[in-house]
């Protein structure tokens, strides 16, 4: 006869669809001597408890609350390691006094049900009976170290699905290519709806996350209006060259433009006041706080800011050097993947700051007295100057 236990978990498995079925190592528990304490989740399916996809030189976090067999609620982490020489998932984070993950737990079978987003039921099974009656209640074998059951219950959408799905809505009725602030908001609404804690995200993690997404969105978008003109073939080499030269130019266009808008919403959204491409030398891309106090001669220099935004700056840096010429320390916020030391050497001694997101920062070279900022850095600097 089935324990009361079992009868619990399979019927509990049974209701909600799923089930990640794994028998507890030395290395979970602490007594290898490995990286931290914690169950190791396998990576072959992610979907089945992360928003996260594994990703080399990436470390991920999402919190889970999880409701165990004897009552008890944790409020734990589902980590993704990929720095390093690290490539794995970890569920942590249980508190002291924990009763499932001692050293007493190794061979015990861990039952993880997912019941939600971000919130799963879970059972430890420590007798051999017990973990073969599940097993064969869920038509699981578990091969090696875990096993998985996957029902006909709803199956919980990842953040990826959820993204994939406003962008495949968007495109239904799309005729025309949209403007770049068309798709850019679409991209934020996207991200405010399938992840629960962007807005509590740095503005440096958000600009990621709105640029990689936002160029996906494009190329969907360019897949479909433009894949019909492309495979229908061409009349000349001239008309090949006009489209291809259009489709270029619209890229280089939308990815100055996309990261325009981004930074706009993330100083909006940081209550930094600023005017975009404003009427003073240069046009500069942004002047904080905004043309009228530029133009002011009783408003303090250092409470001004001019802000060039550039994807790519190693060859174009020194345009900045001409707008709004009333700011001495110009910035630069970027999306380049790194520059020589030597040109960080001039953009130092041309009074050049760079911003450029936290996750890009380890491909820059450490220069004397040029600090790179990152966004967030950044954002302290003015709200301080403009006592905000």
């Amino acid at each position: 006869m089935p324990s009361p236990l079992v009868e619990r978990a399979v019927i509990d498995a049974l209701d909600h669809g799923n089930a990640l079925l794994k028998f507890i190592s030395p290395n979970d528990t602490g007594l290898t001597g490995g990286h931290q304490c914690g169950y190791y989740l396998p990576r072959s399916v992610w979907r089945t408890f992360s928003p996260h996809a594994p990703e080399k030189g990436k470390n991920y976090e999402h919190l889970v609350d999880i409701l165990w067999q004897d009552g008890q609620r944790t409020e734990s982490c589902i980590k993704w390691y990929g720095v390093g020489t690290r490539s794995e998932y970890r569920m942590t984070r249980f508190g002291r006094d924990f009763p499932f993950l001692t050293p007493d737990n190794v061979g015990n079978l861990l039952v993880l049900i997912r019941t939600g987003k971000s919130s799963f039921h879970g059972y430890v099974l420590d007798k051999a009976d017990d973990s073969e009656e599940i097993q064969a209640s869920l038509g699981v074998e578990i091969i090696g170290k875990w096993g998985l059951y996957k029902g006909p219950a709803q199956q919980y959408e990842t953040t990826d699905d959820c993204i994939h799905r406003q962008f495949i809505s968007f495109l239904g009725p799309l005729k025309d290519f949209p403007d770049t602030l068309t798709i850019s908001n679409l991209t934020l609404s996207a991200l405010r709806k399938c992840l629960t804690d962007f807005s509590s995200k740095t503005p440096d993690s958000r600009l990621m996350l709105l640029i990689e997404n936002e160029y996906s969105l494009f190329k969907m978008v360019e897949k479909k209006l433009c894949q019909n003109e492309i495979s229908n073939g061409f009349d000349s080499v001239d008309e090949f060259l006009h489209t291809a030269s259009r489709i270029m130019n619209r890229r280089k266009s939308r990815a100055g433009r996309a990261l325009e808008n981004h930074v706009g919403y993330l100083l909006r959204d940081a209550c930094i006041p600023f005017n975009a491409r404003p009427s003073v030398e240069g046009e500069p891309d942004i002047l904080i706080p905004g043309k009228n106090q530029y133009e002011d001669p009783r408003w303090p220099d250092h409470r001004l800011f001019m802000v060039g935004v550039k994807t790519t700056c190693k060859d174009r840096w020194r345009q900045v050097l001409n707008e709004a010429r009333r700011v001495r320390r110009k910035h630069i916020l970027t999306m380049q993947k790194g520059i020589s030391a030597k040109q960080l050497e001039e953009m130092r001694d041309s009074g050049v700051t760079l911003v450029v997101p936290q996750t890009l920062h380890s491909m820059y070279p450490d220069v004397d007295g040029m600090k790179v900022l990152n966004l967030n850095e950044f954002f302290g600097t003015v709200r301080q100057a403009l006592d905000i």
